[in-house]
């Protein structure tokens, strides 16, 4: 027999009503993949780039909220956001096995209709880079055609990153962070410090009688391992579509992105296992 789920319940009419389509503005998302060649490729391509700045787009909502939640000492709170922006890198770690269904040969019928457009000039990438501390102001000139989204990066620029706030979280609840990190220049990325790894190292002595500290500890090296995969999975991404040709916003390609591999975005919490 045929179900009818009107019977369940469900609603059936949606005249002056909201529904589904309505609420997601589907029409407006699915009318967004427009090709610029007829390269059956080029659909994937381009949905996995849209797909992809969606969830950076809520990573960064979490970012946000979870600063703001240890900037005001909530750290139990933005546990459950960092956790999510874990998972959130491993959807986008996901989305790689898709793209590398692509091959050289299908890469190469729509590679020109790129233009000089790159993943590199991403301004979501880059705010998600600066928000957790990497910080590098000649990645702001790709950005300088677009005054509002350059507005966007400078205002990142100018806020505490992630690891900022968790190292003053720290120095409020009288662990010994040297003053000078806590007023240090905001707009530069992170060094690594044997002092601040000092601090670190005495919470993971002893987790017992700084749990919250070293739960958080753990939940950014939770996401930086995640963060590294993505990075990871974009090199052999890379390699396996395009070899070592140069990438189409002109970097070195696959060379540029294995030098991103080496940059350490909480470099004392990898240190100080090998100290303990």
């Amino acid at each position: 027999m045929t179900q009818d789920p009107a019977r369940d319940g469900a609603q059936m009419s949606f005249d002056g009503r909201m529904s589904y389509g309505d609420y997601l503005h589907i029409d407006r998302i699915l009318s967004s993949q427009r090709q610029l060649t007829t390269a059956h490729d080029e659909m994937l391509f381009i949905i996995q780039h849209q797909t992809s700045e969606l969830w950076m787009k809520l990573a960064l909502h979490e970012l946000d909220a979870a600063r703001h939640a240890i900037a005001t000492d909530r750290t139990r709170e933005a546990f459950k956001m960092l956790a999510r922006i874990s998972r959130i890198f491993e959807q986008l770690n996901n989305a790689w096995d898709v793209l590398r269904t692509m091959t050289p040969s299908d890469y190469t019928t729509f590679r020109e209709g790129l233009g000089q457009s790159s993943g590199f000039q991403s301004h979501q990438y880059r705010l998600i880079e600066f928000a957790v501390g990497n910080r590098n102001l000649a990645l702001l000139r790709p950005h300088a055609h677009r005054p509002d989204t350059l507005a966007l990066l400078q205002a990142e620029l100018a806020r505490p990153s992630l690891y900022d706030e968790a190292l003053r979280h720290l120095a409020r609840a009288g662990h010994p962070v040297p003053a000078d990190v806590l007023s240090r220049d905001l707009s530069q990325a992170w060094a690594a410090r044997d002092d601040v790894r000092a601090v670190w190292e005495t919470i993971y002595r002893d987790p017992k009688a700084h749990w919250e500290a070293y739960e958080l500890a753990e939940k950014l090296v939770d996401f930086e391992d995640y963060f590294r995969r993505w990075r990871f999975n974009h090199v052999t991404t890379v390699e396996r579509v395009i070899g070592f040709k140069r990438g189409t916003g002109g970097t070195s390609g696959v060379n540029y992105l294995k030098r991103m591999l080496e940059v350490e975005l909480f470099p004392e919490l990898w240190h100080l296992r090998t100290t303990l």
